[in-house]
């Protein structure tokens, strides 16, 4: 039964689970586990951060220097070039709605495509694949890296002049044919500028459900073309609109250091699900401290780029935003000796991969939870805050047995940014905490780790598929027997 952050540490289904370990085997269980998960499933909580990140990288989008000059001009062009007022406001509305649909309507109708030829099953291995696989999340942080560079000015991404100059032509037509080519125009033109942003979000976005890049898409591209419709319906706001000049550029150096800091999370996932032991926490750490001084130092202008004018004062809002970035550089600084730092949890890797923590000898490993069990250790898994536990359903379900305590399943992933937030929003709160350590066995179910399993503990699914990797064989559990295909999730 999936719960939601106020509902995990209720023991009305934790007893559920007691029936669980009573008969692993019996189908009847598993189909009552799977409907209940499914429904609950069905009622999982609306992405809000998605979409609100999808939106503020919309008006970050609005203000590179690809874009920006650009809103007062075609929204100038509107009002002069209409016959009245009116139609200049429809104009610049449909323009709007035209630039909503260039950037929606293509990465719906892929996935749609997607999802009718393949169903849903295939359209969840595809996500779950470039979500937790090494390959796309080491070309995901290879295209991170290689739009930063293009921020910080060492070259341009841009389309061939070929297919930009053919929708410029189709704009001289008149009516909204004309109004629609000046749309893609637009969305052409300033591709050096928005690819990145763009990809950035779908990359993001492709970390969850099927529909979310689709509701990524539609966010950023309604903050990137809302402008034009404000302005046209209230033309006298363009004087407010500051002057175009280095600030823009300034903008675009600023979103060179965040995509930086975002891509490597995605090498930390492939670090994580496959054991790599790059990327430890404090690695990870001193990377995203050193690269956001560097940007407190660029807004201070102690560090120019090529494409910049030399500032020989910085205005109010430049030190305001410095402040901010040296405060949070502060704030990350005691996480280098084992603070938890919750704000950044669902960023961070596990504070178990923490080689060093100040003041604790707390933090167990998956060593601790093979110990305490008297078995051998055989994956490379952790539970959070010095707790043990087990990492697949027999293990878990033998020893609630032998022990007479109820189970705790927690459905979980390397790539799970919802599942760190729980485990240091809610498991961390004292009274779970002793809840989960004194009263209940805990089996965590990695859906997305590759640890190879012996072969008799192989799966072969009813499509005669075998399931050879821990991570597949807790996922096909996840869905067979309680009915869910998202982390986190709680039985």
């Amino acid at each position: 039964m999936a719960c939601t952050e106020t509902q995990c540490a209720s023991p009305e289904f934790l007893k559920f689970s007691v029936k669980l370990s009573a008969q692993p085997q019996s189908a009847a269980v598993s189909q009552a586990s799977a409907s209940d998960g499914s429904a609950d499933s069905k009622g999982k909580g609306f992405n809000w951060a998605l979409l609100i990140e999808a939106i503020l990288w919309g008006f970050a989008a609005l203000l590179t220097p690809c874009v920006f000059p650009m809103v007062p001009m075609t929204v100038s062009f509107f009002m002069k070039g209409s016959s009245s007022p009116a139609a200049g406001r429809f104009k610049a509305s449909m323009y709007g709605l035209f630039i909503v649909l260039l950037y929606t309507v293509p990465i719906s109708v892929i996935i749609l495509i997607t999802r009718i030829v393949g169903g849903d099953a295939v359209t969840a291995d595809i996500f779950n694949w470039l979500a937790t696989h090494w390959l796309p999340n080491l070309i995901f942080f290879i295209v991170f890296m290689v739009f930063a560079a293009s921020f910080f000015g060492a070259f341009e991404i841009v389309l061939p002049s070929s297919i930009v100059n053919k929708s410029d032509r189709g704009s001289d037509k008149g009516g909204l044919a004309g109004i629609f080519f000046m749309a893609l125009t637009l969305v052409l033109v300033s591709f050096s500028c928005t690819g990145p942003i763009v990809g950035s979000v779908l990359i993001k976005a492709t970390q969850g459900e099927f529909w979310e890049p689709m509701l990524a898409m539609l966010a950023f591209s309604l903050a990137f073309a809302l402008p034009f419709t404000i302005l046209a319906l209230f033309p006298s706001l363009l004087k407010n609109l500051p002057k175009s000049g280095g600030w823009l550029n300034s903008v675009k150096v600023v979103l060179g250091f965040i995509e930086v800091a975002l891509g490597f999370k995605f090498l930390s996932v492939a670090d994580q699900t496959y054991h790599w032991g790059l990327l430890d926490r404090e690695v990870y750490l001193a990377i995203w401290i050193v690269t956001f001084s560097l940007l407190g130092l660029y807004l201070l202008g102690k560090l120019r780029f090529a494409h910049d004018d030399k500032v020989d004062h910085i205005s109010v809002k430049r030190l305001a935003l410095a402040i901010a970035v040296f405060s949070f550089v502060v704030y990350m600084i005691p996480g280098m000796f084992g603070a938890p730092l919750k704000a950044l949890s669902g960023y961070l890797p596990p504070i178990t991969t923490q080689d060093f923590v100040l003041g604790s000898g707390t933090q167990n490993t998956s060593a601790d939870a093979a110990s305490a069990a008297g078995k051998e250790n055989r994956f490379d898994l952790h539970l959070p805050l010095g707790l043990n536990g087990y990492f697949t359903i027999e293990e878990g379900l033998a020893a609630a047995k032998e022990a007479g305590k109820p189970v705790f399943i927690d459905i979980t992933g390397h790539g799970c940014v919802n599942c760190r937030e729980m485990e240091s929003r809610v498991w961390s709160d004292p009274q779970v905490l002793d809840m989960l350590r004194k009263d209940f066995i805990i089996v965590a179910l990695y859906t997305d780790d590759k640890t190879r399993l012996k072969e008799d503990e192989w799966v072969v699914t009813e499509n005669g598929d075998k399931l050879k990797d821990l991570g597949r064989v807790n996922s096909y559990i996840a869905r067979t027997r309680f009915g869910v295909n998202a982390q986190p999730n709680y039985v």
